[in-house]
């Protein structure tokens, strides 16, 4: 049966066995009709191979009967394909006799009642568990000899099975791959809280505690979280903080007159209020400084202060 794009065969054969089951009794005595011919033309088959055997016997009988008894050699010969004739003609007629024995035993009443049964009760073992996806198919196979689809406003499926009978399914149009992957509205509206303070690493690890899962299942990391926000128009914890008058390393550096080395190492000692925009550490935003910001060459006033009472505190010591 071809498959129509988005659906699966297992999907649209589920589809089709719930819209049939009326007809799979009638099938099922088509079927045993079409078996019943089938077995006839066997028969007819296996009797063919028994009068050829019988001719090659006679063939074979006849020429040892013409041959000269003196020669003793062609003779030997044609006795022994003789024999070999009458083993095959015996062995055609016994392969025959056994299989019209079978035949004329038949289903018993038992039996029969069971096939009918299993025909009613097709849809069941369909969707037993225990049943193979390689009897499905051959299950298919058995009950359906072809199906056209036809791609409307909705999808039209002319079945035609292997009695003659004819059935029309109409199914709705297959959504499209975006849609069968949609990440829920609860997880973006989660990313979207997330993202007032965390980074696309620390909200991936919240959602992962929470069991939460992309559309495709999946758990969630970086390049997921990040994804999602550009495609559903997310603002990032760095965009959020600028818009919150967060400063870059280097607008800070400019407001307190100082190099971007000594803004790095002033982050580090903890003398700056700093957020971490990124999972690797590189981006960093500082809130804007106060009045008690540290302030350039105010670390080198400390150290002379320090060293200047040192020095007094010595010549004290010595006088």
């Amino acid at each position: 049966m071809p498959a129509h794009p988005g659906y699966s065969t297992r999907r649209g054969h589920n589809l089709l066995i719930d819209h049939v089951t009326p007809l799979t009794l009638g099938l099922a005595l088509e079927i045993q009709k079409e078996v019943e011919a089938r077995a006839g033309e066997c028969d007819r088959l296996y009797r063919q191979e028994v009068e050829q055997a019988r001719y090659q016997s006679d063939l074979a009988r006849r020429r040892y009967m013409n041959v000269d008894p003196d020669n003793r050699l062609v003779a030997d010969s044609l006795e022994a394909e003789w024999n070999e004739a009458l083993r095959s003609y015996a062995d055609a007629q016994e392969r025959y006799e056994k299989r019209r024995q079978d035949e004329l035993a038949g289903p018993n009443a038992m039996q029969r009642a069971a096939i009918s049964n299993l025909a009613q009760d097709f849809p069941r073992l369909w969707k037993d568990t225990e049943t193979s996806d390689r009897d499905r198919k051959r299950m298919v196979r058995l009950l359906i000899a072809d199906v056209t689809l036809l791609k409307e406003d909705v999808v039209v499926a002319e079945v035609r099975f292997n009695g003659g009978a004819t059935h029309t399914l109409k199914l709705p149009l297959p959504q499209p791959a975006w849609m069968l992957y949609q990440t829920s509205s609860e997880v973006l509206a989660a990313i979207d809280a997330f993202a007032e303070n965390h980074t696309d690493d620390e909200i991936a690890a919240l959602l992962n505690e929470r069991a939460l899962l992309s559309g495709k299942g999946q758990p969630f990391d970086t390049r997921i979280v990040a994804r999602l926000r550009k495609d559903h128009q997310i603002a990032s914890l760095y965009r959020r903080l600028r818009h919150r008058g967060m400063l870059t390393r280097e607008e800070i550096a400019e407001r307190l007159d100082v190099q971007c080395e000594t803004i790095k190492r002033w982050r580090r000692a903890g003398l700056l209020v700093a957020h971490r925009c990124d999972k690797n550490g590189r981006t960093y935003l500082f809130e804007p400084p106060g009045p008690d910001a540290p302030k350039k060459f105010q670390h080198q006033d400390k150290t002379r202060r320090r060293l200047a009472a040192s020095t007094q505190s010595s010549t004290a010591t010595t006088i």
